[in-house]
């Protein structure tokens, strides 16, 4: 009877590991069982990341009743919007290694340190990025293959949108800070915060509800940054004031050159690395302009609900970044490399169970977004054939992560590079034109990079040689 109950003390149930995932774990997770310490920092983690897809998917839920050139709208500025989003994780991933490191370390105080210098680093990025946007905002809508009808109804939408990009920088930098001491749920909440003020914001913006202006497509935009821009505000009182792993003081506020040269020969490598991982986007959505907006249009929405999916899987990878780099700080490399392995494992399950819920349900789930017919017959075969490389593709952003939590961004860039961009878009070209496929040729040619990514990566992971990389 003692031993049954002593077994049940010690392995607590489903339900109040979750409960504590949520509400904040304070475990150590250098000590922690592997499994639950991955469920620990994965639940919440997973959960700021499906706030982070309901971002995407609510504009163009909203943005859908006003027609396909609105939605184009969205879907170019989207893919402009990646260079800023490769640049925010890039940086993020040079936070998180290093605070990740330092927390393994028991050095608390110099991981606040490298926190601040992330931080003031990703300002000055904002503010030039910011200007860019504001002034040039119809131009680069002209650069993706804009249409006379979408820069009819959304010029300013870009303007907003990459004119407010510091919200962005910011949201993914201080969260990342977060994830790296451990205190995942707090970057839980301040996506949800964030969330819920962009979703009761969006449609009052767009259709003019109550007091609100209408301001079509460039509502969403204002909806989104004003959301965003209170979940930084929210991040800041947390990083200031909780009572969490990690809190920056005054004496934190100051340039460290070592410090931030540190997380910049990290980070560097690592912008450019998601750049390329991105920026493949960026390429995909140019091909498919070329066949008109209904393309274009069925496009957005696909692989808005397609992200839907993939950022909550990014927590996954995510919590492996973070177990890898603290079980390195405390001298214990076998014990992230199973830690990786493990996730990879969940990972998988989830993308698999997910990408099999698209090819069933795919047309019902378009419908949610269109009612035009020609849209949705893209954006059904988008969805069907980018979700038959989810399955394996679990493993594959794992691993990319787990490089990066360890501080070698040098691999998983030349897996980018390599699978998207010397890959994937000459193959989407080559499908797409001489092969005849027209869009479909380009949905075909992300799921093979899928699937290819996993591959590479899985083999240069057993190596081991991330193992000894130092941060």
């Amino acid at each position: 009877m003692s031993t049954a109950t002593e077994t049940e003390a010690a392995e607590p149930s489903a339900w109040s590991t979750f409960k504590e995932a949520v509400r904040g774990s304070h475990q150590d997770f250098t000590q922690a069982p592997i499994g639950r310490a991955v469920v620990l920092l994965a639940v919440p983690m997973v959960l700021e990341m499906l706030m982070e897809s309901v971002f995407v998917l609510a504009d163009t839920f909203f943005v859908g009743r006003l027609g396909a050139s609105a939605v184009a709208t969205v879907g170019l500025t989207e893919s402009l919007m990646v260079i800023v989003y490769a640049l925010a994780v890039g940086l993020s991933i040079g936070a998180a290694a290093t605070v990740a490191r330092r927390m393994g370390e028991q050095d608390p105080d110099r991981a606040a340190l490298a926190a601040m210098q992330a931080v003031m680093m990703g300002l000055g990025v904002a503010v030039v990025i910011g200007v860019i946007g504001v002034a040039f905002g119809p131009q680069l809508l002209v650069m993706m293959g804009a249409d006379t009808d979408v820069l009819k109804i959304g010029s300013t939408f870009p303007r907003v949108m990459v004119g407010g990009s510091g919200t962005v920088l910011m949201l993914f930098l201080v969260n990342a800070v977060f994830r790296g001491a451990g205190d995942a749920a707090i970057a839980m909440r301040v996506l949800w915060f964030a969330n819920i003020i962009n979703i009761v914001l969006g449609p009052c913006l767009i259709f003019g509800l109550g007091p609100f202006p209408a301001l079509g497509v460039t509502g969403a935009a204002v909806g989104t940054t004003i959301g965003r821009g209170c979940g930084v505000l929210y991040q800041l009182y947390h990083l200031t004031r909780s009572a969490g792993r990690l809190r920056v003081a005054r004496r934190h506020l100051r340039l460290d050159g070592e410090t931030m040269r540190a997380i910049l020969r990290i980070s560097g490598t690592a912008t450019f690395q998601n750049f390329i991982a991105t920026a493949s986007w960026m390429g995909i959505v140019r091909i498919i302009s070329a066949y008109g907006s209904a393309a274009l249009a069925g496009n957005t929405i696909g692989i808005r609900i397609i992200l839907f999916a993939l950022l909550p899987s990014f927590g996954v990878s995510n919590a492996a970044a973070t177990l890898v780099g603290q079980n390195l700080g405390a001298g214990k490399p076998d014990r992230a490399e199973a830690a990786a392995w493990t996730a990879g494992l969940y990972n998988t399950i989830l993308l698999g169970t997910l990408g099999l819920i698209f090819l069933i349900f795919a047309p019902w789930l378009i419908a949610i977004f269109t009612s035009d017919p020609e849209v949705a017959g893209y954006g059904v075969r988008c969805l069907r054939i980018v979700a038959l490389g989810f399955g394996i593709s679990g493993y594959g952003m794992v691993l990319t992560q787990a490089f990066n939590g360890a501080g070698d961004t040098r691999t998983p860039t030349w897996i980018n590079l390599f699978c998207m961009w010397l890959w994937e878009i000459p193959l989407a070209w080559f499908l797409a034109g001489a092969g005849g496929l027209g869009p479909t040729g380009a949905f075909i040619a992300v799921s093979i990079a899928f699937i290819t990514l996993t591959i590479v990566s899985s083999w240069l992971f057993s190596k081991g040689h991330w193992k000894t990389q130092r941060v």
